[in-house]
């Protein structure tokens, strides 16, 4: 167990919780957290601001390879500009304290330090065109999240592809989606909706979430094109501010 060779046996873990003479709630918890990862799918419903799945989801990324992310609607946590993610947790739930949104910004920008590693994980990211335009009624703060985006695609381990508006439809219709390679567990595969969050480890279903980033990368605009068509946004935002 402690060199990860196999996962828990809940006998052992009930051991090691009765010999260590556990709070019964707490070794509630335990248990259950031990029952629950034998399953190969775990689903989480959104509402806490740090969700059990988001953190899970940040263990792979920090475990990762290789992490690709397609995003319609909105730009991937890992390249959004802080003032970018304050606006948009700020306009997502208008009733949160500036605590609170400071808090959320801080967890997000957290996320992002994986990034800044001597050996920092392949990012690869696929943007809907949209989602450049949406200045969420900010054009300067979209200008710097512009210039964020393109001083990241300039990193080595990071490239950025647009998903222009007259690509098919269907490609992008199925949602937000991240793969997760790490070198010593199985690929993941999370999906995330209004209401609910999804990590998916059984091989139909990263097979369908591979098939659908190889069909939205052969869509995507080149690198080169994708930062030829952000700085050309940027540059409108300008005249308009």
């Amino acid at each position: 167990m402690e060199t990860g060779e196999r996962g828990l046996y809940e006998d052992d873990v009930a051991a090691i919780l009765g010999y260590l003479r556990v709070p019964p709630e707490i070794r509630q918890e335990l248990m259950g957290m031990v029952r629950a990862g034998s399953e190969r799918n775990w689903h989480e419903i959104s509402g806490a601001p740090m969700p059990r799945i988001l953190r899970d989801l940040t263990r792979f990324e920090n475990e990762a390879t290789t992490i690709y992310n397609f995003e319609p609607l909105l730009l991937p946590g890992l390249v959004q500009a802080a003032e970018y993610a304050r606006t948009l947790i700020r306009l997502a739930a208008p009733g949160r304290t500036e605590e609170e949104i400071e808090n959320m910004v801080a967890v997000r920008m957290n996320r992002q330090r994986v990034l800044d590693r001597a050996d920092p994980p392949q990012l690869r990211l696929i943007i809907e065109e949209m989602a450049l335009r949406r200045t969420m009624g900010d054009p300067a703060m979209m200008i710097g999240q512009l210039q964020h985006l393109l001083a990241a695609s300039a990193r080595q381990h990071i490239s950025i592809q647009v998903l222009p508006f007259d690509a098919e439809s269907a490609v992008a219709m199925h949602g937000p989606l991240i793969i997760v390679e790490c070198p010593d567990q199985p690929t993941i595969c999370y999906e995330d909706s209004r209401s609910a969050s999804t990590i998916l480890e059984d091989e139909e279903f990263v097979g369908r979430a591979t098939l659908a980033w190889k069909r939205l990368s052969a869509a995507a605009r080149s690198a080169d094109d994708s930062r030829r068509l952000i700085s050309e946004l940027a540059s409108q935002l300008r005249g308009v501010v």
